[in-house]
């Protein structure tokens, strides 16, 4: 089940670049029409930079790719560990709700960002996670239960 388990961390990663192209082709025709492109930014500039020349529904693309790269890290950790010491069907059922509600999470934020509906998301997916933490907790603590 080693597969099984990895197949939502690809998955995420992929959604990871769709937002990360959903930010960019938000943001440059924006920037363009402003005037500002690569070959005249300043030196150093970041994308955050930018924040007050975009609309805000142009910026919430980019704070999710941002909150893309936070928790789901921790999400990628305990998945391998899963995977390499073995996962059940319940833990790939749980890394793929993980998956899905950060994806709808994703969508929403980009598009309506209400805070009560976003929030509701994100704390869901924190709930499979706190699962999984366990899983990989018990499944490494434990696997030699007789050593310590």
């Amino acid at each position: 089940m080693q597969a099984q388990m990895l197949a939502p961390a690809a998955v995420l990663v992929a959604w990871t670049l769709v937002m990360l192209f959903w930010m960019a082709f938000s943001r440059f025709p924006i920037l363009a029409k402003q005037g500002k492109t690569l070959s005249n930014a300043p030196a150093g500039i970041r994308g955050q930079d930018s924040e007050g020349d975009l609309p805000p529904s142009v910026n919430w693309k980019s704070h999710n790719y941002s909150h893309l790269l936070e928790q789901p890290t921790l999400f990628y950790a305990v998945v391998v560990i899963i995977a390499i010491m073995g996962a059940t069907e319940t833990d790939i059922w749980a890394a793929w709700i993980y998956v899905g509600l950060r994806t709808i999470h994703s969508i929403w934020q980009a598009t309506a960002n209400r805070i009560p509906a976003r929030f509701s998301l994100f704390l869901a997916s924190t709930v499979a996670l706190i699962y999984l933490a366990y899983r990989a907790i018990s499944l490494t603590l434990f696997a030699n239960s007789g050593v310590f």
